[in-house]
C-alpha cells in the first residue's frame, strides 16, 4: 500500500518536519512492513507562467512552431520555444527553467534550437508525470488554476508530495486505505485521527434518503455458507460532465498511490477507494436496463470486461446484471456495456460488499487481480459502503458539476461481530508479559473496539473493519503490538524438562548424518506426484488425491521418495552439476486399496476434543511411513592426474544402504530383485530379517532417457520405519583386538544363477567366529570356467580376540566356510 503524505494528514496530525523514514518508522512500530518511499521524479525551479504572445514561423521540415514571449513573474518575459498549439495568448501554463528536471530524468537548459534560444521549457501534463497525455500543454485556466506568474508549480500541483509503502499482511485489509494507515499512525504515535468515514458533510449525505432502485441478491451458490453480497449501497448523480479534467492534486496522488489517471469520475472512485477502503463502481445510468440483481453465472454465459476481454464465466462466479444480462464481475471488474464514457451525464454509484472467498476465486480463475480484488479477498468493512458512496457522490457535484438525485437504494444484511470473552490476566499469560489493565483496555479501544466489563473479565465487541479478531489470542496479539513488541522478551523461555529425543526421532537423525558424513547432500521435494509418475513407479498401487491441489497437475501424494529425488537430480542437472550423490528423508503416504480416508472433523472451540475424536481423526489418516532415499549418478571419484575418473553405479547404493545398517544397528541381506522402474538384472531387494524393507538399483534407461537423465542413474530406497523397528534396542559392541589379522582369498566356482551374496553368507557362517570381514573383490566369467558358471572371489580376514592366529587355523576356517557353500550350492574350488 502506498500511503502518499500529503493525503495522510488530511486525517491525523504528522508533524510537517517528518521525514519518510520517520512515517516508515511509526509504521513499523504498529506491525507493518517498510517497502520502499515514492516521489515525483522532478526538481525546480518550475514555474507558473503567462503567455503574453507568440508568433507561428513554419520550418522547412513541414513542421510550425511557436515563438512565445512568457511571463514567468521576472523583469522581463522569457523567449521560449514551443512545439504544441493547444494554448492561446493570456493562458497560465507550466515553465520548466534551466536547471529544472524533469522526471525520465530530462535536465532542462537554455538552447538554441530553431533560430532560437529557448529559455525554457512549457511543459505537458505527460512531462510533468502527471499523466500519459502527450497532445498539448497543461493550461491551468482548464484545471481551474488562476496563479501569479512565477508561482512555483511544484508545489501547486502537489508534486512536491512523496508516498511511503508498507507491506499490507492478508489478515489486516484495513491497512489498504489512508483511513486505516492513519488509524494505524495515530495507534503508533498518539497524535489525534480524524475518522473521513464521519465527516460531517458525508453523515449529512447517508442520512438523506435515497430510495426506487431496485435491487435483489439471488445467490443460489453461496461459498462456505455465506452469501455472495451481503451490503449493496446504489447512489444517483445527475448531470455531471464526464469531460471536465480531473484536478492536478488528485491526479498526482493517485499516481503517488501507484493508479494511473483515467477521467474524472473514474479517477473519483479510485480515489474513494484508496481513500476509505471501499472499492466503487460507477454506471452509466442510461446504459441501465432496469433493476440491478446480483447472481451467480449460469453456464455458458459470458462477459466483455472493461479491458475489452470477453470472459467465460463460471457458474461459481459472482455477477452484477440487469435485465440485459451480466453487466460486471462483482468485486473484480466491471462490464462494458454499461462504462462510463465521454457522453455520460447520470451516474449510478455501487458500493457493495461481496464475499472474500468467492470474489478471490473468481480474479485467480479469470487471472484478473485488480486494486478491489485485492480488498475485497481480504475483507472490506461493511458499514463504509454509504459512506464510500456519498463520499464518490460529493466528489462528483463538486468536480464534475452534477447533482445528488434522491433515486438510490440500501441493501444491508450483515449483522455486527459477536462478541469476544477476554479473560483478566489471559494477555499476561499468553505473551508472557505483565500488561496492566489499563494497557489492555486502551489498546483495544484504539483500535476500535467497544468494551463492557463482565464478571472475570472484558467482553469485546470487535470493530467492523477487523474481521481478523475472532478470538482471545487475537485481540492479545493487537494489544502487543500497540504497546509495543520490544515489551516481549527477547530470551528463550526455559524449556521444561523431558526425555530428550525419543528412539525414532534419534536414528532418524543418525541415517541423515551417516549419508551427509559420507558425502552425500540432502534435499528435499513436494510430495505431489502426476498420475503418469505415480504409474510409472507404483504402478496400480492406491494413492491419495488431494481434494484442492495446489497444481492440478500434480494431484497426488506421493508414495515413494525416488521421482522428487530424480526431479531434483534432472534440475541440477540443467544447470550444468554432473556428478551428484543425493538423499532425502520423508514421509511417503500409503493408503490402503477400497478405504475411504479424510472422515471425521475436528470440533470448533478451545476444549480438548478427547481420545475418541482423536482417534477417529487417526483413523482417517492413511499409513505415513518414514522412509530414505538416495540417488547417484555422475562420477563417484572425479578424473584427477594419474587416476581415471569412477562413475556411479549400483553398488554405491547398496554401500549406502550398509552404511545405514551400521548407523541403525541392523542386520540386512541383499537379493536379486525386480521392479518395473529399475533396470532388469541390476536391481537388488534388501531384506532385514524375512521382511523386504528396500531396493536399491538402476534406473531403466528408458526412463533415464524420457528425463534427460545419464543412462546409468543409481537409486537406494528403504523403508526408515521398518529399519528402526527391526534395528537392535541396544548396541554392543566389541573391543577391537590387538593381535595381527591373517588374509587369505578363496575363489569358488559356482553357477551363474547362484546369488554371490547367498554365498557369501553362506562363507561367513561356516567360518565361524575367528571370520571377522569378507568381501567380494572379483566375478570371472570366461576362459576356464565352464559355461554355465562363473568364479567369485571373495577376500577373508581372520583374527582372533585372545592371540595370534597361525596360517592353519586361519585355513581350517576357511575350508569350513567353503564346505558350507559347496553344501548348499555346489560350489568347487577354482584350480
Amino acid at each position: 500500500m502506498r500511503v502518499p503524505a500529503s493525503w495522510l494528514r488530511e486525517f491525523v496530525e504528522v508533524p510537517a518536519s517528518s521525514t519518510p523514514e520517520d512515517l516508515h518508522a511509526a509504521l513499523v512500530r504498529v506491525g507493518l512492513e517498510e517497502e520502499d518511499i515514492h516521489r515525483a521524479e522532478l526538481s525546480g525551479p518550475i514555474v507558473v507562467g503567462t503567455v503574453l504572445e507568440f508568433v507561428d514561423e513554419p520550418q522547412k521540415n513541414g513542421k510550425t512552431i511557436r515563438w512565445c514571449q512568457v511571463d514567468v513573474g521576472e523583469a522581463e518575459p522569457r523567449g521560449i520555444v514551443c512545439g504544441a498549439h493547444n494554448f492561446f495568448a493570456g493562458d497560465k501554463v507550466v515553465v520548466s527553467l534551466p536547471g529544472a528536471v524533469l522526471p525520465g530524468p530530462f535536465p532542462i537548459s537554455a538552447r538554441k534550437t530553431y533560430g532560437h534560444v529557448s529559455d525554457g521549457m512549457i511543459a505537458s501534463a505527460k512531462e510533468l508525470g502527471l499523466g500519459d497525455e502527450h497532445g498539448g500543454i497543461l493550461r491551468l485556466t482548464e484545471l481551474g488554476l488562476d496563479p501569479e506568474p512565477g508561482t512555483d508549480a511544484i508545489a501547486l500541483l502537489g508534486l512536491d508530495d512523496y508516498a511511503v509503502e508498507v507491506n499490507v499482511t492478508p489478515d489486516r485489509g484495513y491497512a489498504f486505505s489512508i483511513r486505516g494507515i492513519a488509524r494505524e499512525y495515530s495507534n503508533s504515535t498518539g497524535a489525534a485521527f480524524r475518522d473521513p468515514a464521519l465527516s460531517p458533510e458525508l453523515l449529512e449525505l447517508v442520512e438523506a434518503t435515497h430510495e426506487g432502485f431496485p435491487v435483489t441478491v439471488d445467490d443460489q451458490a453461496p461459498i462456505r455458507g455465506n452469501v455472495g453480497c451481503s451490503v449493496f449501497v446504489t447512489r444517483v448523480v445527475r448531470g455531471i460532465d464526464p469531460t471536465r479534467p480531473t484536478p492536478a492534486w488528485m491526479v498526482s496522488r493517485l499516481k503517488l498511490a501507484g493508479v494511473r489517471s483515467i477521467s474524472l469520475a473514474v479517477d473519483i472512485t479510485n480515489y474513494v477507494m484508496f481513500e476509505l477502503g471501499q472499492p466503487i463502481h460507477g454506471y452509466d445510468l442510461a446504459k441501465l436496463t432496469g433493476g440491478i440483481t446480483v447472481r451467480r453465472a449460469t453456464q455458458g454465459e459470458t462477459l466483455t470486461t472493461l479491458d475489452d476481454q470477453v470472459r467465460r464465466l463460471s457458474t461459481e462466479d459472482l455477477l452484477i446484471t440487469d435485465e440485459s444480462g451480466p453487466i460486471g464481475l462483482a468485486g473484480v471488474m466491471g462490464g462494458a456495456t454499461t462504462e462510463i464514457s465521454d457522453a455520460t451525464s447520470d451516474v449510478l454509484i455501487e458500493a457493495a460488499n461481496f464475499d472474500p472467498v468467492s470474489i478471490a476465486r473468481t480474479a485467480r480463475r479469470h487471472k484478473l487481480p485488480s486494486e478491489a480484488s485485492k480488498r475485497f479477498e481480504r475483507g472490506v468493512d461493511p458499514l463504509v459502503a454509504e459512506a464510500a458512496a456519498a463520499r464518490v457522490a460529493q466528489l462528483l457535484v463538486e468536480l464534475a458539476g452534477g447533482t445528488v438525485d434522491t433515486l438510490g437504494s440500501t441493501l444491508f444484511e450483515t449483522s455486527a461481530p459477536s462478541p469476544i470473552m477476554l479473560r483478566d490476566g489471559f494477555t499476561t499469560s499468553l505473551l508472557g508479559v505483565e500488561y496492566t489493565a489499563e494497557e489492555v483496555r486502551s489498546s483495544l479501544e484504539a483500535i476500535g473496539a467497544s468494551l463492557e466489563e463482565v464478571a472475570g473479565g472484558l467482553s469485546v465487541a470487535p470493530p467492523s473493519w477487523r474481521p481478523d479478531l475472532t478470538d482471545e489470542p487475537t485481540l492479545a496479539e493487537e494489544v502487543a503490538r500497540l504497546v509495543g513488541y520490544d515489551r516481549i522478551p527477547s530470551i528463550l523461555p526455559v524449556a521444561p524438562p523431558g526425555r530428550g529425543l525419543s528412539r525414532s526421532q534419534r536414528l532418524r537423525r543418525a541415517a541423515s548424518n551417516m549419508l551427509a558424513a559420507n558425502g552425500l547432500t540432502e534435499v528435499q521435494s513436494y510430495p505431489f506426484l502426476s498420475e503418469a509418475t505415480h504409474a510409472r513407479f507404483s504402478g496400480d498401487a492406491p494413492a491419495m488425491r488431494l481434494a484442492n491441489a495446489l497444481d492440478a497437475s500434480v494431484p497426488l501424494l506421493r508414495r515413494s521418495l525416488v521421482p522428487g529425488l530424480l526431479e531434483t537430480a534432472r534440475r541440477n542437472l540443467s544447470r550444468g552439476l554432473t556428478d551428484l550423490a543425493l538423499f532425502e528423508v520423508g514421509t511417503v503416504f500409503l493408503p490402503e486399496a477400497g478405504r475411504t480416508y479424510g472422515s471425521g472433523a475436528l470440533p470448533v472451540g478451545n476444549a480438548h476434543p478427547g481420545d475418541e475424536v482423536l482417534a477417529t481423526l487417526n483413523d482417517g489418516i492413511p499409513p505415513q511411513p518414514w522412509h530414505i532415499a538416495a540417488l547417484f549418478l555422475g562420477d563417484r571419484v572425479v578424473r584427477q592426474p594419474g587416476i581415471g575418473a569412477v562413475p556411479a553405479s549400483v553398488s554405491d547404493a547398496i554401500d549406502a544402504a550398509r552404511q545405514l545398517a551400521l548407523a541403525l544397528a541392523v542386520e540386512f541381506r541383499v537379493e536379486q530383485g525386480n521392479h518395473p522402474a529399475y533396470h532388469p538384472g541390476r536391481t537388488a531387494e534388501i531384506f532385514a530379517g524375512d521382511r523386504v524393507v528396500g531396493i536399491a538399483g538402476e534406473l531403466l534407461p528408458a526412463i533415464a532417457d524420457d528425463l534427460d537423465l545419464p543412462r546409468t542413474v543409481a537409486l537406494l530406497e528403504l523403508d526408515l520405519d521398518a529399519l528402526i523397528e527391526l534395528g537392535a534396542r541396544e548396541v554392543v559392541t566389541s573391543p577391537i583386538s590387538g593381535y595381527p589379522a591373517a588374509t587369505q582369498d578363496v575363489s569358488l566356482v559356482v553357477p551363474l544363477e547362484v546369488p554371490a551374496g547367498e554365498v557369501l553368507a553362506a562363507l561367513t557362517e561356516g567360518a565361524g567366529a575367528l571370520l571377522e570381514s569378507a568381501q567380494l573383490v572379483d566375478d570371472y566369467r570366461g576362459q576356464g570356467i565352464p559355461e554355465g558358471s562363473r568364479s567369485l572371489t571373495f577376500a577373508l580376514r581372520f583374527r582372533g580376540p585372545d592371540r595370534t592366529l597361525t596360517a592353519a587355523e586361519a585355513s581350517d576356517a576357511r575350508l569350513a566356510g567353503v564346505a558350507v557353500a559347496t553344501e548348499r550350492f555346489g560350489a568347487t574350488l577354482r584350480e
